[in-house]
């Protein structure tokens, strides 16, 4: 069925060959993320996709932090902070924890994978156009 797939497919040679190799089209279906895994995928660079949000995940890699030491980083106003952090939160990417009167904000294990995976890349590229 696969090479069937494969033969109804305008395509180069070199590539009908690779696809048959991996169960046609229904195998390259197969082997994709569940819906679910793209829409976490989604949220997550849209809520990296500012530059503040992302001062303020690479702070909170290094350690929690409370609101003040927050906003002396990045220096704005606490309305802008609290929608910066409310984004993350809301994406999954921070957590929050009332201790006494502050907030302490860490950054969710799997943010913490997400974005070291991010940076690792980021270094590589450069490295690689230098």
């Amino acid at each position: 069925m696969a090479r069937k797939d494969v033969d109804d497919l305008s395509i180069p040679q070199e590539i009908a060959n690779s696809l048959c190799s991996c169960g046609g089209v229904e195998g390259l279906i197969e082997h994709l993320p569940p819906d679910e895994v793209f829409g976490q995928m989604q949220e997550w660079y849209r809520a990296c996709a500012d530059p503040v949000r992302l001062k303020i995940l690479a702070l909170l890699m290094d350690q929690p932090l409370c609101v003040c030491v927050i906003k002396a980083v990045v220096k704005i106003a606490d309305s802008k902070l609290s929608y910066h952090l409310n984004i993350l939160k809301k994406a999954g990417m921070i957590e929050g924890d009332q201790q006494g009167q502050y907030i302490i904000y860490q950054i969710t294990p799997r943010a913490k994978v997400f974005m070291e995976k991010e940076v690792k890349r980021y270094d590589s590229e450069k490295a690689r156009d230098e």
